[in-house]
């Protein structure tokens, strides 16, 4: 099974690069955050008619998140539980049957956090309490299970290549990723680093000062794989090529391989 994260950064801007990778890639299951649109904007139609199911949680302008997959998902929830006034599209969950079992997928955009020193950081950290009380319950389970999606979250210096731009950032804070490193302690595995050491690995460059082209770019794109779904990972990959498509988002999809069961 292959599922893969991406943040497309509107949807609707980038649905021609959409549809071409998910022609491309093939995948089961496309966790996509940033839709930056309401669920009856989603470009539902046009990815249907590719062969795709489609669950949206959108926001106008804002967020958002969405799940697409080959068969239709199952048991799924919209917004992460735990605070009734949270407004904003920011996780989605689904149960996808497959080889004789089932996988639990999360679509996740977790908040920025920036500026620090305003109400978008404790956000920010609350969210993340929330997600890792969730996450607990979730494994209770003993399922396969997929937490993927954009954490806004720099893990290690490694996974910036200029660690030291990052040091004030919401992105790098020592309680985020504190926060981070205590939802992957409940049992997860993060995909990428169960594979490779190596630094140099980015999922996101911006937009300015040459970014790209210089590979100035930080990885804040993860895949949390819980016991049952760790055991069955074959492969991971970043297509880093994608963000040399025109017009690109600046986020690029992160893929992993599961074997059956």
């Amino acid at each position: 099974m292959r599922i893969v994260t991406w943040n497309v950064n509107s949807v609707r801007q980038r649905l021609g690069h959409l549809l071409d990778f998910l022609k491309e890639s093939e995948p089961d299951a496309l966790c996509l955050q940033e839709l930056k649109c309401v669920d009856g904007d989603f470009p539902r139609r046009e990815i249907e008619e590719a062969g795709w199911q489609v669950e949206t949680h959108g926001q106008k302008t804002f967020n958002g998140v969405a799940l697409l997959s080959r068969t239709r998902l199952e048991d799924v929830c919209r917004g992460l539980p735990g605070d009734d006034a949270d407004e904003q599209a920011r996780y989605l969950e689904g149960v996808l049957p497959y080889a004789g079992g089932v996988v639990r997928i999360a679509s996740i955009y977790l908040p920025n956090g920036n500026p620090p020193n305003t109400e978008k950081y404790p956000y920010k950290l609350g969210w993340m309490r929330r997600l890792t009380a969730h996450a607990q319950t979730l494994l209770a389970h003993e399922e396969p299970l997929v937490l993927a999606g954009d954490y806004n979250v720099i893990p290690e210096p490694r996974d910036a290549r200029d660690p030291a731009a990052w040091v004030d950032d919401a992105l790098f804070l020592p309680q985020t990723r504190a926060a981070f490193r205590g939802l992957v302690n409940l049992g997860f595995t993060e995909a990428l680093r169960s594979t490779t050491d190596s630094g140099g690995l980015y999922t996101f460059w911006d937009y300015q000062a040459g970014a790209w082209q210089r590979n100035n770019g930080i990885r804040i794109d993860h895949l949390l794989l819980s016991p049952h779904a760790a055991d069955r990972l074959a492969a991971v990959s970043i297509a880093k090529h994608v963000r040399g498509w025109d017009k690109p988002s600046d986020h690029v999809p992160v893929i992993v391989e599961l074997k059956a069961a």
